[in-house]
């Protein structure tokens, strides 16, 4: 079965291998600056031009883990224990590195 699935596979699209060398370096430097401002509060915007604002909890090969508010929770206000403090939940956003267009740290 598998050499009946090789032989009649079409490629109907292949990137070019500088194009993913390009995508692999800016994956892996946004995950590095990413891994560096871990459990900090940021905006980021998406290239679709979406944006979320979370607290950076993890990032691995794929994603960058943002640990949102739900809507509604007003924990979500800052830094603990005061006006606009950010506040640790349960929902976790995956967002894929290479979609990540800013990153930018909130006060």
């Amino acid at each position: 079965m598998t050499q009946y699935l090789s032989r009649d596979n079409q490629v109907v699209y292949q990137a070019h291998p500088s194009m993913a060398q390009q995508l692999k370096y800016v994956k892996d430097n946004i995950r590095q600056i990413c891994h560096s401002h871990l459990h900090r509060p940021v905006k980021v915007v998406m290239m679709d031009g979406s944006s979320h604002e979370g607290i950076i909890v993890n990032t691995d090969e794929t994603f960058l883990y943002l640990s949102i508010a739900v809507p509604g929770d007003n924990r979500f206000l800052g830094f603990p224990g005061g006006p606009g403090s950010f506040y640790y939940n349960n929902t976790i956003l995956p967002l894929v590195l290479y979609e990540l267009l800013v990153i930018s740290l909130l006060a």
